[in-house]
């Protein structure tokens, strides 16, 4: 199962925003790689080189947008046929807008993970009832989404491709970067709360090992954080 990551920046300066000391787009880019996708492609303008400076080292591959009279849908289409080329096999891709920067490799992780249990469905985290950003998009939607009217913004493509058949799953993941973009700073984000269980759904599993152990057992290695709280406490990814 590959998943990419396509960040889609609607102008330069929205690919070189600050994101805590980063560009937007080379923040993204490590925290998706971090959550387990690839390939990752960055669809930008980049005239005087500035985005390909940000993302120097980072395993990112920066592609031109498509033509503008296509609109917000046609350069989510142009990033989804570059993954495609680029590995073989893509079979969904994290719809990002650069102007989402604070989600967590968390959820990058969580979201993925429950891809393999619903392939067919685009996936999107939420935060307190809100739908929030990147979005899983499986790329055997592409057709619904060359059906989409280019003048459609992002929660309106993705309402369109609900409509011609693409079924839409919201998680609840309790990051709330994946509904508060970089207007707000990191410091006035609410709080993550983090989920219960993991995307997944493979509830049965978690602490059943645990459950069988005597009381009076000695404890063998480190103890594990619940599901979600250790990417809560640590420092984000470095540059």
């Amino acid at each position: 199962m590959t998943v990419a990551a396509v960040v889609l920046a609607a102008t330069t300066e929205s690919a070189l925003a600050d994101a805590d000391g980063l560009p937007a787009v080379r923040r993204i880019a490590d925290v998706a790689w971090s959550g387990g996708a690839v390939p990752i492609i960055v669809v930008a303008h980049d005239p005087a080189g500035t985005v390909a400076a940000a993302l120097a080292g980072a395993p990112v591959t920066l592609a031109e947008p498509a033509a503008i009279a296509g609109g917000p849908v046609g350069q989510i289409i142009r990033g989804i046929e570059v993954a495609m080329d680029e590995i073989e096999g893509t079979d969904a891709a994290l719809v990002w807008p650069a102007r989402v920067g604070w989600v967590g490799p968390e959820t990058v992780g969580s979201l993925i993970e429950a891809h393999g249990t619903q392939p067919a469905e685009v996936l999107r985290p939420g935060y307190e009832g809100e739908r929030g950003w990147p979005a899983l998009v499986p790329v055997a939607h592409l057709e619904l989404l060359r059906s989409v009217a280019p003048d459609r913004m992002p929660d309106g493509i993705l309402e369109d491709v609900a409509a011609a058949g693409g079924r839409e799953t919201v998680f609840e993941l309790g990051d709330p970067g994946v509904t508060h973009d970089l207007s707000v700073a990191r410091r006035d984000l609410p709080p993550y709360t983090g989920p219960s269980v993991p995307a997944g759904g493979h509830v049965h599993e978690w602490g059943a090992a645990a459950a069988e152990v005597p009381e009076d057992a000695p404890l063998e290695g480190p103890a594990l954080a619940p599901y979600g709280q250790a990417a809560a406490e640590i420092p984000d990814q470095p540059g």
